[in-house]
This record gives structure tokens, sequence and C-alpha cells, in this order.
């Protein structure tokens, strides 16, 4: 008989799964057809799975029903097989666990985080139908997973209490701010939701270990309830039509000891985790010892107001940005520094204009903002760009991605650019929407990086996407990005030479935190007749360098990086940061006149610092030649 689930929490830390659909994808079932269907069709590869990730360690499972309700099945024509297949997932779940595992009943969100036309009524008439297949098996608890929003995530609670006394567990998909995408604190949530009859409440999909990590920090402390968390395997990455994920093992490892230290009492995987995954969080917890519950804090039973924050506009001098040459011009002649600084995710704009008047003052030879990097909603670039030229006067590079714009946008956009006389643009892919703040966005990707770069070239020729003329030439100067932190690098410059034939006039380079590899980049791109803008982003702390190393696509640290930052915060760990840039920065200046440095989390403290090393080193440099 298998004890009890609710008591089980109190003493001790139980192991989840990971993820059924990306590694059902990873074994070789096509992402076009229904898994859940699976469990009708092939009920041996399901049962497979559950029997590997119990192998490696979890103690609990959950049934292959994610998006088995109706309104997701009926895409596949299979509305009429709710039950059987919610029936059949959870037979095969408890035949694999047998009778010692839990099985847990997994009802997805409908909605997703979109504005779909399912009404409340119809929400109550799709869970109540999966939640009932399910409770007539041999299921120990319900879990709600990857909801964005409150509203939902309480009819689908409200549904599963009205049903059964057993556990529940609530997991909702948020991004590093921590708020449900109908505007809640994860406080407030979570406390609604404990009055509401929930057993566990916690996180999964969306983020990788490190975004789930900084909301639960900003819980201040462990609550008096269990967490669950079932994060993805890191940031995915989209290469050549596939996601991947980049978290090892055995960083998802060490990941769960700091969740237990949070209050979490059920740690699994999501999109991308695999059974090396939960067998790694499975050795990491073997001898862990977790905390009272009873000794956290209380959620609160009130909602605090939501407040609203008071923006200050900031009134500039209106100065005009000054006529000079472009930045492939600039850095055939010297060392030229373009510096990255972030648009905010706010209405306030006083500390990125505060910024950006700091690294002009330090001679920045271009401010590069980018186009809701990471999927985030930011500021308009656009924006803030015009306002960097004619208020600071420093020469705004804008990045425009393929992601948030269709043709139509896309042109519309680069004509507003030229006539805000905005003329140096970066052209990149964007990361997938699904993974940003607002998951429920489309990615549009009506061009590739290479097809956006041949129509502003178009745009140059007086030529509009659709053939038509102008009437006028856009005089864009084009930048292509560069990710050579690849395991073969010969086929980043093959695909970097694409770009060039392109039209790209110059190249702008991910972060590079190994010399050695700057040096490889020099001798693999020798015979490129293009500007390289070499990347260096210094880190700010311990935990940003083992977070871009895990989880961020296109972002590699040597060990003996990582060792050096390796528990530092604060201003310590910014000291070291820029004392490493810099050393990086003496060998990139060896053999690259273009530096392309990348604010950290608005620190503009330390790319000014890096800046004005840029600037000594080279005129000492220039002086040394000169005495020769």
């Amino acid at each position: 008989m298998r004890p009890d689930l609710r008591q089980t929490w109190k003493n001790e830390v139980l192991i989840g799964d990971g993820a059924m659909g990306t590694y059902l994808h990873q074994l070789g079932f096509s992402v076009g057809i229904s898994y859940e269907e699976m469990n009708l069709t092939r009920p041996d590869v399901i049962q497979d799975v559950h029997r590997r990730y119990i192998d490696a360690g979890a103690r609990l499972i959950e049934t292959n029903t994610f998006s088995a309700n109706f309104y997701k099945l009926s895409k596949f024509g299979l509305e009429d097989q709710v039950a059987d297949i919610n029936r059949a997932a959870a037979r095969i779940a408890r035949q694999a666990a047998g009778p010692d595992i839990f099985v847990a009943g997994a009802v997805g969100t409908i909605r997703g985080g979109k504005r779909v036309n399912v009404t409340d009524q119809e929400l109550v008439k799709y869970f109540d139908e999966q939640m009932t297949a399910l409770l007539t098996e041999d299921v120990d608890a319900l879990i709600l997973e990857t909801f964005y929003d409150l509203r939902e995530m309480r009819l689908a609670l409200g549904r599963a209490r009205h049903l059964t006394p057993l556990p529940i567990i609530c997991q909702f998909a948020v991004d590093q701010l921590g708020r449900t995408l109908d505007g809640y604190s994860i406080e407030e949530a979570f406390g609604i939701l404990q009055a509401e009859g929930a057993d566990v409440l916690g996180f999964n999909c969306h983020s990788g270990p490190k975004g789930i990590m900084s909301v639960m920090e900003r819980l201040n402390g462990p609550l008096n309830m269990p967490l669950s968390v079932f994060p993805n395997a890191g940031l995915a990455d989209y290469v050549d039509g596939e996601y991947v994920y980049g978290a090892t093992p055995a960083y998802f490892g060490e990941c769960a000891v700091s969740f237990s230290d949070l209050g979490s009492r059920l740690i699994g995987g999501c999109c991308g985790t695999t059974p090396e995954h939960i067998a790694a969080t499975a050795r990491a917890l073997a001898d862990y010892n977790p905390a009272s519950l009873t000794e956290g804090r209380s959620l609160p039973t009130v909602l605090e107001s939501i407040q609203v924050l008071e923006r200050e506009l900031d009134n500039g001098d209106n100065n005009r940005a000054d006529n000079t040459p472009n930045i492939v011009d600039l850095v055939e002649e010297r060392h030229t520094v373009i510096v990255e600084l972030d648009p905010p995710r706010d209405l306030d704009t006083s500390k990125f204009m505060a910024g950006a008047k700091a690294l002009k003052e330090a001679g920045v030879d271009a401010l590069t903002l980018a186009d809701n990097s990471l999927a985030v909603t930011r500021m308009s670039n656009m924006a803030l760009g015009s306002r960097v030229q004619s208020e600071i006067g420093l020469r705004p590079l804008i990045h425009i991605a393929c992601r948030d714009r269709n043709l139509i946008g896309t042109q519309s956009h680069l004509m507003g650019f030229d006539a805000l006389g905005i003329d140096h643009v970066l052209a990149v892919t964007g990361d997938p929407a699904r993974f940003g703040d607002l998951p429920g966005a489309s990615s549009v990707y009506d061009l590739t990086s290479f097809e956006i770069i041949r129509m502003i070239k178009q745009l140059n020729e007086g030529t509009a996407f659709s053939g038509k003329p102008l009437k006028h030439r856009a005089n864009f100067v084009i930048g292509a990005a560069f990710n050579p932190n690849v395991k073969y690098l010969n086929k980043a410059v093959e695909r970097l030479e694409k770009k060039i034939a392109s039209g790209a006039d110059y190249i702008m380079t991910q972060p590079v935190y190994d010399p050695e590899l700057i040096v490889a980049i020099r001798e693999a791109t020798a015979h490129l007749d293009i500007p390289i803008f070499l990347g260096i982003m210094p880190l700010a702390s311990g935990k940003n360098a083992e977070y871009l190393h895990n989880e961020v696509p296109g972002i590699t640290l040597p060990e003996s990086v990582r060792k050096r930052m390796e528990g530092l915060q604060g201003a310590e760990g910014r000291a070291i940061g820029v004392e490493i840039a810099k050393e990086l920065l003496d060998t990139a200046m060896q053999h690259f006149n273009g530096i392309y440095l990348m604010t950290p989390f608005m620190f503009y403290e330390m790319t000014v610092a890096l800046t004005n090393y840029v600037h000594e080193k080279s005129m000492h440099r220039a002086s040394h030649l000169s005495r020769s």
C-alpha cells in the first residue's frame, strides 16, 4: 500500500518525472501527431517512457494527458475520445508504476496564455470531462500544469476540488518577473489558490531552472506549504527547425538542491528534460534532509493592491546626431566601440537615458538596442533610438528581429527608421515567442535572417519588398549576427559567408569568454572582407555566469572563468567581471578593431569602464607605434 501523499511531502522531497512530448520527439516520433493518442495506439511506448523515468529515480509520474482535453484533441479529430484517451493514460501509468510509485493525472492549460475563443463555461465543461475520466482510474493526485493566468487556474482548481478529495498540485508557467498574465504576483496567486484548496503550489515549463529560481527567491523564504518545481532544461535554441535545450543533467541536479532549500517538495522536469536529468536530480537529493514546512511563512489571505508605477518624462536637449562616418568607415581606421544597452521593460526611461549619456561621454561610437531580446517585451528600440540620437547625439544601431513582424510590418518599420534618420541596423532571427513573457504571442518568421538582409539591401536600391519603386533610396548599413561558440567553427563561418553574400556590411558576434577562441575566430575569418565586432559581455556575478553557460543559447564559458566567478555577487562580482573582460579585450584588440560590449542588467558603469579601457589601451598603442 502506497504511503499518504500529503504526509510524504511533509517529510521528504519527492522526485517527479521529466518531459513526455519533447522526449518522445527525441525518440523519433513526429511533432505533427497527437502524443496523447499514443495512449491508445502505442501504449507500449508510453509505458516504456514511464519506466525509464522510474528507473532514473522518479517516485511520482504524470499521465500522458497534458493536452487530452476536448479543445486540443479536436485539432486532431479526436474530440470524441477524451474519456478513452485519459483512462488509457492513467492505466498505462499505473501499470508502469506498480504499487510503490505515485501517479498524478496531468491536466494542462487550455487557453495557454492565448486569447483563444473559449468561454469560462466551455473551460468548466472541458476540465470536468478530462478530470472525471482520470479519476475513474487509480491516480493519487491531479496536477494542473503550465497555467499562465490565475483565472483559468481557479476554474480548473474549482472543478478538481469539486470532483475529488485527492491532493491537487497547481503549477504556473511564469517568467522572471513572477506575475501571471492577468496581473497577479505569484504570492498573491498562491494565497488565493491555497485558500481555495490547492495542496501544492509551484512552477513548470516556460523557464529553465534559473528563471524559476529567481521567482522563488522573491517569495522571501520557504512557505508553510509544499512547492513543486518542473523546469525546462534551460532556454531553448531554435536550430535547423528544431528546439534544442542546453541545461545538462549535472546542472539540473545542482539546481535541485537549491530548489529544495527554497521549500520545494516535488521536483521534476519539463520540456527538454530526459531520464538523465531526473537521475541527476535523484542523486543530488539522495541524502537531502528537508526542513519542516511549519517553519515557513504564511501566504497572504487578502490581496494587496496592485500599484501602478508613475513614470517621469525625461526631457532632453534635442541635440541632433552629428554627421559622422558610419561604423564601417570608422573601424577601418581605428578601434571602434559599439555598446549594447537594453531598452527598459517598463515605461521609465530615466536609467536608460542616463546610461546612454554616460556612454556617450565615455566615447562609444554607437549604442545598439536589441529588439525584444529573448522574446521579452521591452520598449520600442525605434523610439528609444530616436531619442538617443536627437537628445544625446549618439548614433543608434537598432536590431530588427524576424520574429515579431510580417513582411508588411517589417518594411513599414524600416521605412520609419529611414524617416528618423536611423541608418545602422542589425538583422537577427529573434528568439521564439513561446519562451518569452507573452508565450501566447505568434512567432511570425516571414523572413529568415538571410532574407531580411537582402530585403534591406533592396530598400537601399529604392525598391520596396513588393518590387515597387520607393522614390528614394534608403542608406542602411546592415549588420549580421555571428555565434562562434559552437563545436565546429568552420560550419558557423560558412553560414556567416552566406549572410555576407546576402549583403551584410559588418558582423557582430555573441559574447566570447575564451582568449584562444578569439584568436581562432580571427584565423577562421581572415579571408572575409567586412569588419567583425568581437562581442564581450562582462559577468555580473557567479550566478550570472552559471546561467549564461547553462541556459542561454549561443553562450559558453570556460571552466576557468566560471571558477573565478564562483560564489561572487554584488560589487565584488561586477569588479571581477570587468577584470576578466579587460583580459579578453587585451587579446581582442590585437586581432579586431571592432569591439562590441554588452551591458549586463543595466550596469552601464561596467561598459563605461571597459570603453575607457579600450580608448586608453588604443592611445597607448598608438603612442608606442609613433615612438617606434
